[in-house]
């Protein structure tokens, strides 16, 4: 018994194909996703870099569209409003599990704004924990603009009776507290040395994950495996064994 081989013979059968051929071209879409994805994440990087960096603008005035400006850096000057606090627990610092503080800030010349001044270790949201960084008298700090957090699916509800924010709605804390804040965006006081060190500013997550490069190489790799497969098994169906 041998085989023969005639060049050009390839038959790879008709189900390897009907499942290789749309495989591998989802396969290469999802790459194809995948490397916009990246550009796109890169852009989203580059632009909160740019914006943070960048000289402090005042802060916009209310009816303002904020989409581009949010995460520039604003100037401020007036006074915080310690006996309000609003708590944001479970937030974590370098592995170890603690709140943010959201206080309400009086502006200079009027208009009042919720800022958050940073996070502080589980134990230290009580203020009496904390009393050389409850700033007192007139200040002057930058913070960065943000737009009000929407509920992710897996956080659990806000509750004001407790005094215990999962995402920062400035809109819900309003109506809470009765406090006549802007509902509109906050701010993320930016890092800087107070006494105490707590709470601890900068906030701001710049960087966000980026795996999208690994990604594509992935599905890449996959769609190129099943391809090579696909190929030896045709070339193989076509050296079939003669008598």
């Amino acid at each position: 018994m041998t085989r023969s081989f005639r060049p050009g013979t390839f038959k790879p059968g008709l189900w390897p194909t009907l499942f290789t051929v749309p495989a591998v071209l989802f396969m290469v879409a999802l790459c194809v996703w995948q490397v916009q994805r990246l550009y796109w994440k890169e852009g989203l990087i580059n632009e909160r870099v740019e914006r943070t960096t960048a000289a402090p603008i005042a802060l916009p005035p209310v009816g303002s569209t904020l989409d581009e400006v949010e995460f520039r850096r604003v100037a401020l000057s007036g006074q915080f409003d310690h006996a309000h606090e609003f708590l944001m627990p479970a937030r974590s610092q370098n592995g170890n599990v603690g709140f943010w503080i959201v206080t309400p800030f009086h502006q200079e010349g009027g208009g009042d704004v919720l800022v958050n001044r940073g996070w502080v270790p589980d134990g230290f949201q009580d203020p009496a924990q904390r009393m050389g960084g409850q700033l007192a008298g007139p200040v002057s700090f930058d913070g960065i603009l943000r737009l009000p957090q929407v509920k992710a699916w897996f956080q659990p509800d806000n509750e004001p009776d407790k005094n215990r924010w999962f995402y920062l709605a400035p809109a819900e804390m309003a109506k809470a507290s009765g406090l006549p804040f802007r509902t509109d965006l906050y701010l993320d006081a930016v890092k800087t040395e107070i006494p105490g060190n707590y709470p601890l500013g900068g906030q701001t997550r710049i960087q966000l994950p980026n795996d999208h490069l690994q990604y594509a190489i992935t599905w890449g790799a996959l769609a190129l495996a099943l391809a090579v497969i696909y190929g030896i098994h045709g070339f193989k169906a076509a050296t079939a064994p003669k008598e």
